[in-house]
């Protein structure tokens, strides 16, 4: 709290005024939000509904799997297989909406990963690590 500022010195109404005073009109019209996604789809963004969708949807999911995290850590979850299953579950849900990201954008997936290994390799410069899966009958299953 800042110092000398109480709860009930806080005038909501205004805070509601003032948040309405600097939301942008995209955000706030149907219209504005119709015409915001024709330029964008006009300015080579090739699917503006499915990036929407691919954002939103990763963030509802990863929300999902972090309150399963808070319920394992902090609320007394037991680790089991079935917990672990419904983790699983989870990151297939992240990865479906990361999918859709890529297909809103129109990327390789495999692409997206190899450049962000190269990010981590230029981050990490000391490091070593192969980011390719190698089986346990020794073959290399590359992409990157």
């Amino acid at each position: 709290m800042v110092e000398g500022l109480t709860a009930s010195m806080i005038d909501l109404n205004k805070y509601k005024e003032f948040v309405d005073g600097v939301t942008s009109e995209t955000s706030k019209s149907l219209n504005d939000t119709r015409d915001r996604l024709t330029e964008l789809e006009d300015m080579g963004l090739p699917h503006p509904s499915r990036i929407l969708t691919g954002a939103i949807g990763i963030s509802g999911e990863v929300g999902e799997y972090n309150e399963l995290v808070k319920k394992l850590m902090f609320h007394g979850k037991p680790y089991n297989q079935d917990f672990k299953n419904r983790l699983e579950s989870e990151l297939g849900d992240i990865m479906w909406y990361w999918i859709q990201n890529c297909l809103a954008l129109h990327l390789d997936p495999n692409e997206v990963i190899a450049k962000n290994f190269e990010k981590l390799k230029d981050r990490h410069p000391d490091g070593e690590f192969n980011p390719r899966y190698i089986s346990d009958s020794g073959v290399s299953i590359s992409g990157i």
